[in-house]
């Protein structure tokens, strides 16, 4: 028996360990298809292809799932990587697994205009597929683990794409189902891709502290074991050290040292029950000094994950600060496994706890709102945002808990609580004191909403409102409400023409409408009438096609209109018109648009970028990363694709610049400016200026504006600065 073979017969015993009375023989038929159809399949790795399903197979058994998730895990991706079909799927092995085999499987039949809207729609497709039946997510979680175990096989572009769409997707939608063993595993492999440099300063700053945190802890550990016993309070104890990705989160967010990370060390206290929880603490109170502000109860007020746990930070020996957390064995188990941790099936169909219902309501209300979403980096973004938001927990004058994004206002308070208390939302009561709507709420918020029949979302609210249920539904108001407006401009449009004509509109009916409007691709009269009203069709050539014989008697028949209407009319409201800089962006497909860089991200060279239709100006492009994109595209009719195009003096040889505003934070020393100055220099880079200032915790920040070719020639210098001894961080700023 070879090797692999022994690896699948250790599957199956692992299985009958987790689940005595499962039948392994789905999983053995699904294993025998694997074998027959991938055979031959290498990965990049060079090792047989059959290996990948296996690792997912295994990671599932690990997770203690059943025979339908595992022998689903071996075949996701028969569909995509053999030629069997998911009917043949069906007939083999039934409808649920191929239902799942089908919800797993990647979109690659439809042309896509670009990579986000095709990642967009596999995530919908996904998550849709995971409302009915969780094992989907959670076999496209261990495929993505494996995948990323194995990442340093493949080229270094796919190497960065693929970890960062799991730090943007995966890593964050583990966290969201309360999986929290998976999540740090995703996040520290991804991290490694992402920010290679980042990832080696805070390993390494991690290891010199090994050897006397491990000690340290050691003796935490012998101390509390010992009390707890005296104490009579039966638990076990365990520590470890904070994973890199968190700690370097850590760093960022509060711009400080790796000594000044509170949790770098934490104590696991793991009882029997909740009273042994609270009786743990109070004894960690009185053994070490807790710090005031880092006690947190997320047993009495669970995170949106449904994680539990106390947490304290306590001021040891010698100044050492570290974190313990105390909870029960279940509240233990819900953390490191989430949803995977009460997987239970009967009768072939999957039985889903209560608990866990809660942790997919979020899902199902975002499949809700992806029906009102026509952007895929709309329905993208509000998902990166809904998978891994920073919580604040607020209350109603009730006592009911409402949590809102970090940084939320009363909006998101309203729309959390009902849509329709959202839009007639006039003003707020925090804590018995009107505020401002635009206020930012805080833990313990006490949060009474202010509402008048009639009244109707603002656009600016798009300005403050943080969480996507709020930016969504005040989306959709402003998108039907501007639509209705259109619709009805396009009627008075349309009667006005025909009035200048005497057309009689009681010769036009709804009939001729809806035919006009299948002839431009519309769907109803309405959508005909919103793009008249939108000014994508013209008032006058809709006449001459519903009325020409009327039209022509009074000779003012207009030419028939070709399919580059829509285009013509706009590179007419918008002639070309060359500013600084923008002679290196053009519309796709159209070369006579005014395009300029928009001035609050100012993109360069090799940057993701969009365009944006803006009355009277042209088009704008922005950076897809910049945070005014997603407020700018609600009226996603206004976007438009645009592309880099080659410059006249690149064609000549010579690159052109673009200004590039660079923060770094680093150690206030001697030679430092120098040794950064001469760093940006040796690339060839001309710096435009230079400024310093004072930082908090003795750092020194300095800001350059630096001229780049592209984003590769930007990050040559930024990786360059990181390297420098005594940079702590180094950030692109949006405007110049």
């Amino acid at each position: 028996m070879d090797a692999i073979s022994q690896r699948f017969e250790h599957l199956i015993d692992r299985v009958r360990e987790h689940r005595p009375t499962e039948n392994p023989d789905p999983i053995r038929k699904a294993w025998d298809f694997c074998v027959r159809f991938h055979e031959g399949q290498m990965r990049a790795s060079g090792e047989p292809y059959i290996v990948h399903p296996l690792e997912v197979a295994e990671v599932l058994a690990e997770m203690k799932l059943d025979a339908t998730a595992i022998a689903a895990g071996l075949l996701h991706d028969a569909v995509e990587d053999t030629p069997v079909t998911s009917d043949e799927i069906a007939a083999e092995f039934g409808e649920q697994v191929a239902h799942i085999v089908e919800g797993v499987t990647k979109i690659d039949k439809i042309q896509f205009a670009n990579r986000e809207d095709r990642q967009a729609e596999n995530v919908r497709k996904m998550l849709l597929a995971m409302v009915s039946d969780v094992r989907v997510v959670l076999i496209k979680l261990a495929d993505r683990l494996h995948n990323m175990r194995t990442l340093e096989h493949l080229k270094p572009e796919r190497q960065e794409a693929i970890a960062r769409e799991t730090l943007d997707i995966y890593a964050p939608l583990a966290h969201r189902l309360g999986m929290g063993k998976v999540r740090g595993e995703l996040e520290d492999l991804a991290f490694r891709y992402t920010d290679p440099v980042s990832y080696q300063q805070v390993a390494e700053a991690v290891e010199a502290r090994r050897v006397d945190g491990e000690q340290f802890m050691a003796h935490v550990e012998e101390t509390i074991v010992e009390q707890l016993r005296e104490h009579n309070i039966e638990a076990r104890v365990e520590w470890r050290i904070k994973r890199l990705y968190s700690i370097w989160q850590k760093l960022q967010k509060a711009q400080v040292s790796v000594d000044q990370v509170f949790d770098l060390l934490a104590i696991r206290i793991i009882t029997r029950d909740k009273t042994g929880c609270y009786a743990a603490l109070g004894l960690i109170h009185m053994l070490w000094r807790p710090v005031p502000g880092r006690v947190k109860d997320f047993i009495a007020i669970p995170r949106a994950n449904l994680y539990q746990s106390l947490h304290t930070t306590v001021m040891g020996e010698n100044g050492h600060q570290f974190e313990v957390q105390i909870r029960t064995e279940e509240m233990h188990r819900i953390a490191e496994e989430g949803i995977a941790a009460h997987w239970k099936y009967k009768a072939g169909e999957s039985v889903i706890s209560a608990r866990d219902e809660q942790r997919l309501a979020w899902v199902r209300q975002l499949v809700d709102w992806q029906r009102e979403m026509t952007d895929p980096n709309e329905f993208l973004s509000s998902l990166k945002m809904d998978l891994y938001p920073d919580e604040v927990y607020t209350f109603t004058p009730r006592g009911k808990v409402v949590i809102v994004p970090a940084d939320g206002t009363p909006v998101d308070f309203a729309y959390t609580v009902h849509t329709e208390v959202g839009h007639t939302c006039v003003g707020a009561k925090v804590n018995g004191r009107m505020v401002p709507l635009r206020t930012k709420l805080r833990n313990g918020d006490i949060v009474e909403i202010v509402t008048q029949n009639g009244h109707t979302p603002s656009r600016d609210w798009l300005t403050f409102a943080k969480s996507p249920r709020a930016r969504n539904k005040i989306k959709h108001w402003l998108n039907e409400n501007q639509r209705l407006r259109a619709i009805d401009v396009g009627r008075k449009l349309l009667e006005r023409e025909a009035r200048k004509f005497k057309v009689p509109m009681n010769r036009i009916e709804d009939g001729d409408l809806v035919r006009l409007a299948g002839d431009y691709g519309l769907a109803t009269a309405t959508d005909l009438l919103a793009g008249i009203g939108f000014g994508k069709q013209s008032a006058r050539q809709v006449l001459n096609r519903l009325a020409p014989e009327l039209l022509s008697s009074h000779g003012e028949e207009m030419p028939e209109e070709t399919s580059d209407t829509a285009a013509a009319a706009m590179s007419e409201a918008v002639r070309k018109l060359h500013l600084t800089g923008s002679d290196s962006l053009q519309v796709e497909g159209q070369n006579d648009l005014l395009v300029y860089r928009a001035r609050c991200c100012n993109p360069i060279r090799g940057e993701e970028i969009v365009g944006y239709v803006t009355r009277g100006k042209g088009v704008a492009v922005h950076a897809r990363s910049c945070p005014n994109v997603q407020n700018l595209l609600y009226e996603s009719d206004r976007r438009i694709d645009v592309e880099w195009a080659p410059t006249a003096s690149e064609i000549a040889g010579r690159a052109q610049r673009y200004p590039v505003r660079i923060t770094v934070h680093c150690d206030d020393r001697s030679g430092m400016l120098k040794e950064m100055t001469a760093i940006i220099s040796s690339d060839d880079t001309n710096i435009r200026a230079v400024e310093t200032r004072d930082g908090a915790n003795g750092e020194a920040i300095v800001e350059f504006v630096v001229e780049a070719e592209d984003v590769r020639h930007l990050s040559r210098m930024v990786t360059g600065l990181r390297r420098l001894p005594g940079v702590r961080e180094v950030q692109r700023a949006q405007k110049v």
